[in-house]
């Protein structure tokens, strides 16, 4: 897949923004999905991800870490922290923006050290694309843990966007999108939003504990997940 997203970040990142980065998706007309949220300062996130990364401890692993704003706001509170992004013009804002460590790749692929916090935000955890792929992410997430680690991630229950017409087969907030920029666009991807409840579901059947720091009364959620202790 093209870099496409990538290249839109960077052009922002470099002043040249003047094109829009769009989003097309099977359920209604293209979005726009506006650049700058991602070189968001700290007055300018939510209270939702200003809670999940006061709840980072010890060694983090920002997956899906974008332009790295969560990742330098977690340097700041003193974290070792590591910005894991599948786009390597991302890792390339990153690292000049004053990211310390910043690494390209596939969180599936991704075996090469251990942590205490994983960190997905801006509902990261859709990059699983699936309900299965999430369970695959789920039982690979546990071998990036040490004992006594946590996965903190938000997602949204978008049943709203069906209007009391929810699909009748396969689950609801499995998404298809395609990135359009400049004339290009990206091969279609899945990407995934979860309910509270089946999301507690699933993770409770790998091997989880679920616990919900926030709620916004919106349909958005901060979830923290920990591995179940085998005694």
């Amino acid at each position: 897949m093209k870099d496409i997203f990538g290249q839109a970040l960077f052009d922002h990142f470099k002043g040249n923004g003047r094109n829009k980065l769009w989003i097309n998706n099977t359920y209604g007309a293209k979005e726009e999905m506006p650049v700058d949220v991602y070189f968001r300062t700290e007055n300018e996130m939510p209270d939702l991800e200003l809670l999940a990364l006061s709840r980072c401890s010890g060694k983090v692993l920002d997956i899906g870490a974008g332009a790295g704003s969560h990742t330098l706001l977690l340097q700041e509170l003193g974290l070792a922290v590591t910005a894991l992004d599948i786009s390597e013009l991302a890792v390339t804002i990153m690292l000049q923006r004053g990211v310390k460590q910043a690494i390209p790749g596939n969180i599936f692929d991704y075996r090469d050290e251990k942590f205490d916090t994983l960190l997905l935000l801006m509902n990261g955890i859709g990059l699983c694309g699936t309900i299965q792929k999430l369970r695959l992410f789920l039982q690979h997430a546990k071998g990036l843990l040490h004992e006594g680690g946590t996965l903190i991630f938000d997602s949204s229950d978008i049943a709203y966007l069906y209007e009391g017409n929810l699909p009748a087969e396969g689950y609801y907030g499995e998404l298809s999108y395609q990135y359009v920029y400049k004339g290009q666009k990206t091969d279609w991807f899945k990407w995934l939003y979860i309910d509270q409840q089946t999301l507690q579901q699933v993770a409770a059947q790998e091997g989880w504990v679920t616990a919900f720091l926030f709620d916004d009364g919106m349909d958005q959620y901060l979830a923290r997940l920990t591995p179940v202790i085998k005694l």
